[in-house]
């Protein structure tokens, strides 16, 4: 539970800075739990979605993408359990009348008790927690509150009310009379609409079992205690993959999976010490396995990603509930069966949130002779917003013309970027604080010998290439 909260906040207030991520609706003072992603966050997000989609799509022969609508019938939810199920315990504080999810409230108080050096005490509170989350004692887990006298970060008091489940779906009306509309959900997750394709993608595609079907898209969950930036949102994107598989080989799949999600985490360029798997002590009412893949967040290790075996649950429901046959024959046995799925679901945003985290750093540079420090961000070249920054060090003299030509030639491979104010030494400072991995400066030596200087971010080391180089270097480096 390691805590370093001064460097979360250094975070949050980077990304605003310097382009990233900006509170939704700010003029308006905001909304809660609500961000927008700037032009080099956006750049960064879809950078990740891609590499992700590609290595889920393009690298494996047997998994397809699709993109369903947000909208879906209503029954899609109810037999999904989304509406029966889909809730988290609450509690009240009846004097701030501020409403806290009960692991939430109970983790901070783990975290204060870590702080003072009482880990021990920590770890054996949590552990209670899990152990009872799991039976869904709230009448126990309302009295390990009341026994730790935990308190209201508004009142300071401990005056709660009983534990109540709290659905998580936000609703709305579909139809343009509100008397004649239909209730139906904002999605709280992008799974469903892979399940209730399952047979158009089947049988369209000419799938055999074992494959999967991969989407990316937003969902929305009406978080009462939406928290820590980025990381718990009511708006979030996610990226799913779920995989039909014949029944009976789901652990073997749950494993296969495990493993290469984790490859794919750290292939991000991050040390396997940051992440740890997390096995469910309480599995959800779909799953007969499931594990998180956790990553150490400044604010502790926190999931990023979801493994869930989720049997033949969802399939199995939509038969039933759509009165529609949703089985596979498989011809190597001779058999029609409703397939067992094992899912991969991660949420984009806190993987956005995880690579400015381990990316962020802040160095000093100070010499003998002078006092010198720089923020930036050690992005990984294919993730990076920005590929390369072209600078010519004078406004005049053609080299402008010769850096316009270098940016003209490369960005219809990657993402370039041309500036010309300020000495070169803040351009510079600038392009580490963006992430961009390599700045070229076109000087009167370029101008005679078709060279130019090449800097390289992590190391600030410099160094003469030919111009016509460029492509190939930044090339070889972000593919």
């Amino acid at each position: 539970m390691a805590n370093d909260n001064k460097k979360f906040q250094a975070i949050i207030s980077h990304c605003k800075e310097y382009g990233f991520i900006f509170p939704s609706s700010e003029i308006y003072d905001g909304l809660s739990a609500v961000y927008d992603y700037g032009q080099w966050g956006s750049e960064l997000k879809k950078n990740i979605r891609d590499y992700w989609w590609k290595n889920m799509t393009q690298l494996r022969e047997n998994i397809v993408g699709i993109d369903a609508a947000i909208f879906m019938h209503p029954t899609t939810w109810k037999a999904s359990g989304h509406v029966d199920n889909f809730s988290d315990p609450m509690i009240d504080n009846k004097d701030s009348k501020k409403r806290y999810r009960v692991d939430h409230l109970i983790e901070g108080f783990a975290d204060e008790l870590e702080t003072k050096g009482e880990g021990a005490r920590a770890t054996e509170l949590l552990a209670q927690m899990d152990r009872l989350l799991a039976t869904s004692d709230f009448d126990e887990l309302k009295k390990l509150i009341d026994e730790n006298k935990i308190k209201c970060s508004v009142s300071g008091t401990s005056n709660w009310t009983d534990i109540r489940q709290f659905n998580l779906m936000f609703s709305t009306q579909l139809g343009s009379i509100s008397e004649e509309a239909n209730e139906i959900y904002l999605r709280p997750e992008t799974a469903q609409g892979i399940f209730v394709n399952f047979l158009n993608v089947q049988k369209t595609g000419r799938m055999k079992i074992p494959f999967g079907i991969a989407q990316t898209g937003k969902a929305f969950r009406n978080e009462i205690v939406a928290r820590q930036f980025i990381f718990r949102m009511r708006e979030f994107e996610q990226m799913e993959m779920q995989f039909f598989i014949r029944p009976g080989t789901q652990q073997e799949w749950y494993s296969f999976w495990k493993e290469e999600r984790m490859k794919w985490h750290l292939s991000l360029g991050i040390t396997a010490d940051k992440f740890r798997f997390h096995d469910h002590v309480k599995l959800a009412h779909y799953a007969d396995a499931a594990c998180d893949i956790e990553y150490e967040f400044p604010i502790g290790f926190k999931e990023v990603e979801g493994i869930h075996s989720r049997t033949d649950f969802d399939l199995r429901n939509h038969q039933q509930y759509s009165k529609k046959k949703l089985q596979y024959f498989d011809p190597e046995i001779n058999q029609n069966y409703i397939p067992y799925v094992v899912e991969t679901s991660v949420g984009l945003d806190r993987t956005v949130l995880m690579i400015l985290s381990d990316a962020y750093m802040e160095e000093d540079l100070s010499t003998a002779d002078k006092t010198d420090s720089r923020v930036l961000l050690k992005f990984p070249p294919r993730l990076a917003p920005i590929k390369l920054a072209v600078l010519p060090l004078l406004k005049k003299d053609g080299l402008p013309e010769i850096a316009r030509d270098i940016i003209d030639k490369c960005k219809p491979h990657f993402k370039c970027f041309y500036e010309e104010k300020d000495a070169i030494g803040k351009r510079y400072r600038r392009m580490d604080a963006i992430g961009t991995p390599f700045c070229v400066t076109v000087d009167h030596e370029s101008k005679e010998d078709g060279t130019l200087t090449i800097r390289y971010r992590d190391s600030m080391q410099q160094e003469r290439v030919p111009i016509d180089r460029i492509k190939e270097i930044i090339e070889k480096q972000i593919l």
